[in-house]
């Protein structure tokens, strides 16, 4: 079973790419996740829609987009093939994360003809004629996304995925490009760790790593959204603190000499799908600037990683997971471990 997400900006010919795709890879199947989209207009109250302009931003359609992929799959087997625009990296990485933590391999393709043939197309693609301004709503939404498409094919874009110039193709003949680069491999599996879904409470262990300058690590996962501090999932029979050191081993290729100490334990409560539990923050120490500069990431788990002060981590982390820093941060000027509860402290 796999997955072949077809990316690329309006315009550039995904929806007709992929319906001649199905024909030249065998037992696949077409997966559009504007369906998802257009069932939650639904499903949905008017008040939670009119909160985003883009049901992307709805974690609700991420999630679904995810598990309708893989049930379809697991109906289907074979190939799935998903033409969908995902300009933005946070997104991509929480949707072939989840891909990839249900051991769903995700080949990424990205349709990229030039930017005066997307204007071309967009001026001349149809709409529907019942959409009261229609024409001109329809072609200005496309017209809005040149410009994050432009910065995301500048930025992580075409480093994640395998492009391909359709500009002078008709959708046969770069479905054709696609069937081929997929086949022989051009467009490569996702390098992107596979890490399973966790089916009950996890404790959890994290270490923070200073620099000269009391500037925190962060590390940008691959497989989720947001960025983390170097740590991971205690295993059965570990010690947490132990845990920390072997992930930071693992994820930076720092080996710290000695046990760190506990700064936060933070209980997580269950969200739906999560499950939360224990978050332990420890204290990994200060790095002097030759040990920093030998911070190795594996690629297929990390893409990044950096030296943060406190305001910066602000913009980096997600909200809980910036509220626990906050207060290890506290409790390490102190000298007293803290306890918390969703980020705050209790007692």
């Amino acid at each position: 079973m796999t997955v072949v997400w077809i990316n690329g900006a309006f315009g550039a010919g995904k929806s007709t790419t992929a319906r001649e795709l199905i024909d030249l890879i065998p037992n696949s199947t077409l997966f559009d996740p504007e369906l998802v989209g257009a069932g939650l207009r639904h499903l949905l109250p008017p008040k939670r829609l009119a909160e985003v302009d883009d049901y992307q931003d709805l974690p609700i359609w991420r999630r679904l987009v995810i598990d309708t992929a893989a049930a379809l799959l697991a109906e289907l087997g074979g190939t799935l093939v998903v033409p969908m625009t995902l300009l933005r990296q946070e997104y991509r990485d929480e949707i072939f994360g989840g891909l990839a933590a249900r051991r769903i391999p995700v080949r990424h393709v990205l349709l990229a003809p030039a930017e005066t043939i997307l204007r071309e197309r967009i001026a001349h693609r149809p709409v529907p004629p019942d959409l009261p301004d229609g024409e001109l709503r329809v072609r200005q939404w496309s017209y809005d996304h040149i410009e994050p498409y432009r910065a995301a094919l500048a930025g992580w874009l075409t480093a994640d995925a395998h492009p391909i110039d359709t500009g002078a193709l008709t959708p046969q003949e770069a479905a054709a490009r696609v069937a081929e680069a997929v086949g022989s491999g051009t467009a490569p599996v996702c390098d992107i760790v596979q890490t399973p879904e966790p089916t009950a409470e996890t404790l959890a262990a994290g270490v923070l790593l200073f620099d000269e300058q009391d500037r925190v690590l962060l590390v940008d996962p691959t497989y989720k959204a947001g960025w983390e501090f170097p740590g991971g999932v205690v295993e059965p029979g570990e010690a947490p603190a132990r845990a920390g050191m072997r992930e930071v081993a693992e994820e930076t290729g720092i080996r710290l000499d000695e046990v760190p100490r506990l700064l936060v334990v933070d209980w997580e409560r269950p969200v739906p799908p999560g499950y939360g539990g224990l978050r332990l923050l420890f204290d990994g120490g200060r790095l002097d600037a030759a040990t920093a500069r030998q911070v190795l990431l594996p690629g297929p788990e990390l893409r990044a990683w950096r030296f943060v002060t406190e305001g910066e981590a602000a913009g980096l982390l997600p909200p809980v997971r910036y509220e626990r820093l906050r207060w290890a941060l506290r409790a390490r000027e102190r000298g007293a471990a803290l306890y918390l509860e969703a980020g705050t402290p209790v007692g």
